[in-house]
């Protein structure tokens, strides 16, 4: 949904965007902040780690965009477009500028940023802005050749660690199967397809106006997409496979070098 007649509109601009942040953040986030108000300390680790993650990936984006694209717009009007095209990937399906004029590079943030979508227990689909932030969390344990993830002086289980990959691992694979997969049978660009699959699975809705061009099949596997994304790749396995059919015994140990 456009909101490009409103986009010199500072009122309808940060309404919109609280609305998108509010709704974003998660329940239990909300929890934390009106039982302890503005005490960023008695917030449960959790909470602690999706606002962060959330002020990072509305800021540093909306540096991006900036610089980047809105060089041709002046004062408010330029600091209101970057702000909103940061904010709006990860939840909703609105915008204020065209999304087809985009750089290569923007085009790929905003992918970015759809795929990492909302935080748990919030109205927003993609992969959690949680599970974003044990990604980057793992690399810098590993880097620090730490043994365990660590965040807020907490240490994070190494089942929630495989759980994050197995997440994150889900959502790349579904949007880069189905935006090649459109891209090979439409014979369309594969950055744009990628776009629209990445939109489809955060559940975004924003296109770059491909999406009332597509075929049938490609928009069947839009659809899929969609359902993939909001219902996640993880709960259908464990449907599937029950604990009945856990393996009791261990295979021996053993290592091998990654990287």
């Amino acid at each position: 949904l456009s909101l490009t007649s409103y986009a010199v509109n500072p009122v309808i601009n940060i309404v919109i965007m609280l609305l998108i942040i509010i709704g974003g953040i998660g329940f239990f986030t909300w929890e934390d902040i009106y039982l302890h108000k503005f005490h960023f300390k008695h917030y449960h680790m959790q909470s602690k780690v999706i606002l962060t993650t959330t002020l990072c990936l509305i800021l540093l984006p909306a540096v991006f965009f900036f610089f980047q694209d809105y060089g041709n717009l002046s004062g408010i009007h330029r600091l209101l477009a970057s702000l909103f095209q940061a904010v709006t990937p990860r939840t909703a399906g609105f915008n204020t500028t065209d999304l087809s004029m985009l750089t290569g590079a923007s085009k790929a943030m905003m992918i970015l940023l759809m795929l990492i979508g909302g935080s748990p227990s919030s109205t927003a689909g993609g992969m959690k802005t949680t599970t974003f932030a044990l990604l980057l969390l793992n690399v810098l344990a590993t880097f620090q050749s730490c043994d365990d993830v660590t965040a807020f002086g907490r240490r994070i289980d190494a089942s929630v660690i495989k759980n994050d990959n197995n997440d994150r691992n889900d959502v790349f694979y579904l949007v880069f199967a189905g935006g090649m997969t459109i891209s090979v049978y439409e014979g369309l660009p594969l950055s744009s397809c990628l776009f629209e699959a990445a939109s489809a699975v955060g559940t975004v809705g924003l296109t770059l106006g491909i999406t009332p061009k597509l075929h049938i099949l490609s928009q069947i596997i839009l659809i899929i997409l969609m359902y993939l994304g909001r219902v996640g790749g993880l709960t259908l396995i464990y449907a599937v496979f029950s604990d009945k059919n856990k393996r009791k015994a261990r295979l021996p140990l053993d290592k091998i070098i990654v990287g």
